[in-house]
């Protein structure tokens, strides 16, 4: 009993991962985001970028640092000779009997520190460094500026590419209901055929091509099950779902969608896009990086504090706290620094000139993206009336060929006509959307 209820529990569990799944457009979108490696890849240069910043902060705390130094010579490290003379005071020296003096040597040898320990702890606080640590400061968080505006260009890229899936995936789905309206169709006017051959008012070639038109009808409807199967995986791999999805969407041809009213000022968008202000970034970054390469040049000054102990036997022991100011003026670098100083300020230049520039193209691609979105629409209105004029020449043509003045051949290609007008309007509604979501991602929304 136990094993029939776990053997029971185990096949819902599998029944559910299983489980189609069914998303809408945005569902996919936040999918998309949450689960690409670009946009994971992303989220790591950003954090990346936060913690260089918080290494620039440092810098505006004192730079503390330890040594210790301990030593065991082979010999003596302190090596002199005394006079004697020099240690007893004339006055003895003098009273001393001729015999004896000449007994006494003149210098006596003295030898110390063979072994020793030096310890020191100094901390420097930099009261200026040309701007080096300001400016070094700002460019850290520039780098979190752009680290997060690539994050937004990236989620840009990924949420189109979903959406273009999406609308892969929609568009098929919409052409198996349109073969599957033509197949309806087909059966129909089999039906109405084998009838008439067997009453012996019809031809039996009418039939076979009827049946032909079946067989290619058959065969292009198990090409867009394949079709619709691989799209449906590749989705799913990129949105990292498990399991078999499907989307939701339906494409009705009887009612045309509004013209898009989205356009917007372009030279005023430039400045909102991610792009421009990545531009402008550069600019900053390039500035900050002339000025710290100037600053490279500028005297360095800076206070600090310090505590030394050393103990080099012999009685030779001490310890000491000291109070200091630093100076460093780079003389040599001022005239070797001139031509690095150049070199920044032409990349600063260069980064203003592709600043401008690319303003222009970012406005020219508004612009090219604009008259896609004007010019996917029209195509949509096209082929909604085509679908309608592919109507009624199918509804005349069955007319027709009931009154034996059109052949089969005649209305089979009414039907063919009919199915492709569909099919051009489902992808004509697709890339419409997609290229509104182009539109709109070019100028910042």
């Amino acid at each position: 009993m136990k094993k029939n209820i776990i053997l029971g529990l185990t096949l819902v569990m599998s029944l559910t991962a299983n489980a189609q799944q069914t998303l809408t457009l945005q569902q996919v979108k936040e999918r998309a985001v949450a689960h690409n490696i670009s946009m994971r890849t992303a989220d790591n240069a950003i954090l990346q970028a936060r913690e260089q910043k918080k290494e620039a902060f440092m810098n505006y705390f004192p730079q503390v640092s330890a040594v210790g130094l301990g030593l065991k010579s082979t010999t003596d490290m302190m090596k002199t000779e005394v006079k004697v003379s020099e240690l007893l005071p004339s006055s003895i020296a003098s009273a001393l009997p001729s015999s004896m003096a000449s007994m006494i040597p003149s210098t006596i040898p003295f030898s110390a520190v063979n072994k020793g320990l030096i310890a020191g702890v100094s901390a420097i606080q930099p009261v200026f460094a040309g701007g080096q640590i300001v400016n070094g400061n700002k460019l850290a968080k520039v780098g979190v500026d752009v680290a997060e505006l690539q994050k937004h260009v990236s989620a840009n890229t990924v949420e189109l590419t979903a959406e273009q899936y999406y609308w892969q995936i929609i568009s098929l789905k919409e052409k198996q209901k349109t073969i599957n309206a033509v197949s309806d169709m087909l059966k129909s006017l089999e039906k109405d055929a084998d009838a008439a051959v067997k009453a012996g008012v019809g031809m039996r070639n009418d039939l076979l091509q009827v049946q032909l038109k079946e067989n290619e009808l058959e065969s292009n409807k198990l090409k867009l099950e394949n079709g619709l199967k691989l799209a449906r995986m590749v989705l799913a791999q990129y949105i990292g779902a498990e399991g078999d999805i499907d989307v939701t969407a339906t494409i009705d041809p009887s009612v045309l969608p509004p013209y898009p009213t989205m356009k917007v000022d372009h030279k005023t968008a430039v400045a909102t896009t991610s792009e421009y202000q990545l531009l402008e970034k550069n600019v900053e970054a390039t500035t900050l990086q002339r000025k710290m390469e100037e600053g490279k040049r500028l005297p360095m000054v800076g206070v600090g504090v310090g505590y030394n102990y050393y103990n080099l036997g012999s009685g030779m022991k001490n310890n000491f706290g000291a109070v200091f100011a630093t100076v460093s003026i780079p003389i040599s670098q001022w005239w070797s620094g001139s031509h690095a100083i150049k070199r920044k300020k032409l990349a600063e230049e260069n980064a203003r000139q592709q600043l401008a520039d690319n303003a222009q193209l970012l406005a020219i691609r508004m612009q090219k993206n604009w008259n896609d979105v004007d010019d996917a629409y029209k195509q949509l209105v096209l082929a909604k009336k085509s679908i309608e004029q592919s109507e009624e020449n199918l509804r005349l043509n069955r007319n027709f060929y009931h009154a034996g003045t059109v052949t089969m051949n005649d209305l089979l290609d009414a039907q063919q006509k009919y199915q492709q007008c569909h099919d051009k309007y489902t992808e004509a509604y697709a890339t419409l959307q997609t290229k509104i979501v182009e539109y709109e991602q070019s100028i910042g929304k």
